[in-house]
């Protein structure tokens, strides 16, 4: 993962929204989360912009900007010109003036740079024989030939960014200088970082105002215009070229941006379509006035651009040029580790996909993907998971409920919220003695069901759960579920035929009767018994007592 772009895991929700918005690819789905390949990403920001939860973070380098203040050297902003299109109706002074109070040593701007670049970039074509010059100020740009076209790297300006060109030229004005970039771009962080000595810390408009509002600093509306400041133009689409002498014989010039366009130009190159051109190239559509980190997050091109336009004068800044030397700067190509599969691993993956042939190839985008052959690769260069596949999901997830719907030994109805049916399984089919789905689909549940229970579901949004009915009109007892699904857009009817079951327990209740009603007569019978036993025992006891008496009387008289 490049260093300047960090992930928050637990915010990533597998969405893919960022592998759609990537025009590289350059995304690794793993475990549910989005993963950024460092060597393939050209740190053009819009994964940063479109994710929904927030999860890409940039690196924050305040803390590294207040180290070098207080490091004791002089600390000196360059300050890209898209400020004026982020902070409105703020000029350069202001800017200077608020900085200073943070405890920069200065703050100057990088359309100075831009200057010193924009006429290397008319000496070449006029002094050197080049077929195709493309501009090197935008480092995604750059990034992308570097790994994408490294054969088009021959076209690509061997020269300086013009935040290079400015921090140079001011550690060759103020000895011992440290220099700070602040700009809306976030591969700035990544180029400062690897050409190493030039630019000592990048900071965002965003990072900046947050550190200004910490320290309660505020911005004062002021903006005072400079005829000497054309290149002030550079931020914004076409305005390389705005500032170029564009003298030179036989050239044609244009200006491109965003990544699509960019990468179709090259391609074209690549053809050998395209002859004796000087190309502008950004990555950001509307270029750095539209770039990821503009603080606004909305965007709003005209208005941007017409805030640049106003600012920026008609006359050079006046710098002096150094030797070319000075401006040069060598590319190199990365490496791309990823390798290609061949057809029948191709054809093999997009089985495992459901995509038995092409017609099965939607091509919906949905992956994050153009095509399902693209994403075919990406599985197979481990970038994506089948499951990131939404028609094969969708088409397994249907598969799995329709074969447990059809295999189920439950009556299963769905309704929807006007107690239509919407599907019905064949046990359901079975209970109510129905020949097809056909016969009933469509139709008020009240044609084959009282809608009593299911009414009440509906407008209480509880749940009906293992409630016996017997339905007379089919001659069964059924154990009845009905709850709400999808929020309440549907109801789904669980019936279990309890017949069999009831007619046991209607069977084992009148067996009980009958048997209560067998110890209920052997009971009288023992307690008739009984009764006998006692008055024929009462009798003989009588005349026992009566024979005993007599016989102590005859004993007494004795």
């Amino acid at each position: 993962m490049p260093n300047c772009l960090t992930l928050k895991k637990s915010n990533c929700k597998n969405c893919y929204k960022c592998i759609r918005h990537c025009p590289v690819k350059s995304i690794r789905f793993s475990g549910n989360q989005a993963h950024i390949i460092g060597n393939e990403c050209i740190l053009c920001g819009h994964c940063f912009v479109v994710c929904p939860q927030n999860a890409k973070e940039i690196v924050d380098e305040t803390e590294k900007a207040k180290v070098l203040i207080q490091s004791g050297a002089p600390v000196v902003v360059s300050l890209a010109p898209s400020f004026v299109a982020n902070y409105e109706g703020v000029g350069i002074e202001a800017m200077r003036e608020a900085l200073k109070k943070l405890g920069f040593f200065d703050v100057e701007e990088t359309a100075l740079g831009a200057t010193l670049v924009k006429r290397e970039y008319d000496r070449i074509l006029r002094e050197e024989d080049r077929d195709i010059v493309i501009s090197s100020c935008c480092h995604s740009v750059n990034l992308l030939i570097q790994k994408y076209f490294p054969r088009e790297l021959e076209y690509l300006a061997d020269v300086l960014s013009p935040m290079q060109a400015h921090c140079k030229d001011i550690k060759r004005r103020i000895p011992d200088a440290k220099t700070v970039f602040i700009g809306p771009c976030v591969a700035k962080k990544d180029e400062a970082e690897y050409y190493e000595g030039i630019v000592d810390a990048v900071l965002t408009f965003e990072e900046l105002t947050n550190w200004l509002n910490r320290e309660g600093v505020a911005l004062r509306q002021e903006k005072q215009p400079d005829a000497h400041s054309l290149a002030r133009f550079f931020p914004t689409t076409g305005g390389i070229l705005k500032t170029m002498a564009q003298d030179a014989q036989g050239y044609t010039y244009l200006a491109l941006d965003g990544v699509e366009n960019c990468i179709a130009a090259l391609r074209d190159i690549e053809q050998g379509r395209i002859h004796h051109c000087f190309i502008e190239m950004s990555a950001c559509a509307g270029s750095c006035a539209g770039g990821p980190v503009m603080e606004k997050y909305g965007r709003s091109p005209v208005k941007d651009y017409l805030a640049v336009a106003r600012y920026a004068g008609d006359k050079d800044f006046e710098i002096g040029q150094p030797e070319t030397r000075e401006l040069r700067k060598r590319f190199e190509p990365i490496e791309q580790r990823a390798g290609m599969p061949t057809e029948a691993e191709i054809r093999d993956i997009l089985r495992e996909m459901g995509k038995f042939k092409p017609s099965q190839e939607l091509n919906c985008g949905s992956c994050g993907y153009d095509t399902c052959r693209e994403k075919a690769v990406a599985i197979y260069q481990g970038k994506a998971e089948i499951s990131m596949c939404l028609p094969y999901l969708m088409e397994k997830a249907e598969n799995v409920n329709d074969t447990i719907a059809r295999n189920s030994p439950n009556g299963i109805i769905m309704l929807n919220d006007q107690l239509e049916v919407q599907q019905i399984n064949p046990a359901a089919l079975k209970i109510l003695n129905l020949r097809s789905d056909s016969a009933v689909l469509g139709d008020q549940v009240v044609r084959i069901l009282d809608p009593t229970p299911f009414l009440k579901v509906k407008n209480t949004g509880r749940g009906i759960f293992h409630e016996r009915s017997y339905l007379a009109e089919y001659g069964c007892t059924v154990q009845q579920t009905i709850v709400p699904a999808e929020g309440g857009r549907m109801l789904l009817c669980i019936m279990r035929d309890v017949s069999e079951e009831e007619d046991a327990r209607r069977q084992r209740e009148e067996i009980s009767r009958q048997t209560a009603e067998v110890a209920d007569k052997v009971v009288d019978k023992q307690m008739r018994i009984v009764q006998e036993i006692a008055s024929l025992l009462g009798e003989t006891a009588a005349e026992t007592k009566i024979a005993l008496s007599k016989l102590k009387e005859s004993i007494a008289n004795e």
